[in-house]
């Protein structure tokens, strides 16, 4: 199946784009704190002991753990949306006496062409992101002079094998669904939503949210003099809710939706009656528009406040030096991790778009012209923004207000009100051009070619 696969990417390679963007930053990622381990692993034990502070090896697990999962879920959410737009063509082959072994294969064939494609330029990145920051650790007196990044090849292996590793199980979770039905239903799957979320789903959620919770006490409950422990518990509490947002998504979507739609319904009654009833009608590829919206200001926005409460505490107890590298470390990580919620965003509203080109241009051919599905795409795109903003908002407001009670005392914590907002104004921006561009493109040319044609 590997000639198929690949030629499959040959013809079709804008629907791998995101997935190869992903495995990209994914490798990079791993490949950077890789090589700070091995650079502390390596070093001399003098050059060790002459450096201040917890070390390279220490400050890069606790920089790393949570932007390699973050770029794990980035992975995740990629290779899902990359077979979700192959559900036509898998269909296809399952009807025309392929098998579901064969489908995972050539899925899979799909992912290891994709990862070793864009191994070296991560790689590259990855070796040249961690000679920058260990350069910056070395200029903050946290890392001594003697300490190198190694020309070992372990950590770029592992940071490939990993990925793949991710990747490949990723892929296999959203075959599983296409392979294991008869060829006919297939086809017929391929283009329909299921209307009722599954008991494994709605226990996964349950059992992230539960964990979230557990982690929001850790991070309340540490003394004042933990305060670092405290915000990478309160950070790894928000990852935690934000994959409950990703499990539960459908039900929060569709009480979000019908509360906000009265409103959007009252002030444009056509292109906000359709828009609505069709975010109502498929919560579930709502649900995974949003959740990548609702990381990008979960995450940003709770790095963002933790760390004007960490400095205000740290203005408070007369210790402005350390203030100022953990605020280097956190301006940091918020770069990456907004990074990766910005790349999982545009490629999820991307491929969330592009499958609806049949949608738009029956919508067309019975009459809507194109500037009345541009108003209801961009009053989609509005809600969408609106519901993914309110989530990541409460997530980011619990993970904080978790830190602020363990660096201050109070649960309430100091927020940047003009950069929150920021981040809000970026998001919804964000949403609102991507998922107008893509649909602007998506319904180039007649309508009745696009009804009948296969491409996403």
């Amino acid at each position: 199946m590997m000639p198929v696969a690949l030629g499959q990417m040959r013809r079709r390679p804008a629907a791998f784009a995101g997935l190869a963007c992903a495995l990209f930053l994914a490798i990079a990622t791993v490949t950077l704190f890789g090589s700070l381990f091995a650079a502390d692993v390596t070093a001399p034990a003098s050059a060790r002991r002459a450096a201040t502070g917890p070390g390279v090896a220490v400050i890069a697990g606790a920089f790393g753990e949570i932007a390699v999962l973050v770029a794990f879920f980035v992975v995740v959410n990629a290779a899902g949306f990359a077979l979700r737009r192959q559900h036509r063509e898998l269909a296809l082959l399952r009807t025309i006496a392929a098998t579901p072994r064969q489908a995972r294969r050539l899925v899979r064939g799909q992912v290891v062409a994709t990862a070793l494609s864009v191994a070296l330029p991560g790689w590259v990145v990855g070796w040249a992101a961690a000679r920058r920051f260990l350069a910056e650790l070395r200029r903050l007196g946290l890392a001594a002079p003697g300490v190198r990044v190694p020309g070992s090849p372990v950590p770029l292996l592992v940071a490939l094998a990993a990925t793949l590793a991710v990747g490949l199980a990723a892929s296999a979770v959203a075959a599983r669904r296409i392979s294991r039905i008869a060829p006919a239903a297939a086809l017929t799957a391929s283009s329909t939503e299921h209307g009722r979320t599954g008991v494994p789903r709605l226990l996964a959620g349950v059992g992230a949210l539960a964990g979230g919770g557990l982690l929001l006490r850790l991070a309340a409950t540490r003394p004042a003099e933990e305060m670092d422990k405290a915000g990478q518990a309160a950070l790894l509490a928000a990852v935690v809710l934000l994959v409950a947002v990703a499990f539960l998504g459908p039900f929060a979507v569709r009480v979000l939706v019908a509360v906000l739609g009265v409103p959007v319904r009252a002030l444009a009654p056509g292109s906000g009656w359709l828009a609505h009833a069709n975010l109502r009608g498929y919560a579930r590829r709502l649900s995974s528009a949003v959740v990548p919206v609702a990381l990008l200001v979960g995450l940003s926005g709770t790095m963002l406040i933790m760390t004007d409460t960490a400095g205000h505490a740290a203005r408070a107890t007369a210790t402005g030096v350390t203030s100022a590298t953990d605020v280097w470390l956190r301006q940091a990580e918020v770069a990456l991790l907004t990074c990766f919620a910005t790349v999982t965003t545009v490629n999820t509203l991307v491929a969330v778009t592009a499958e609806r080109r049949r949608e738009f241009a029956l919508l067309w051919l019975v009459g809507a012209h194109r500037w009345q599905l541009t108003r209801m795409l961009a009053v989609e795109a509005a809600l969408t923004a609106a519901v993914g903003v309110l989530l990541g908002a409460a997530v980011a407001g619990a993970a904080s207000a978790a830190f602020s009670t363990a660096s201050t005392g109070s649960p309430a914590p100091s927020v940047p009100v003009a950069a929150s907002w920021c981040i809000v104004a970026g998001a919804a921006a964000l949403t609102v051009l991507t998922v107008l561009a893509t649909g602007l493109l998506a319904v180039r040319g007649p309508a009745a070619e696009l009804v009948g044609d296969d491409r996403d």
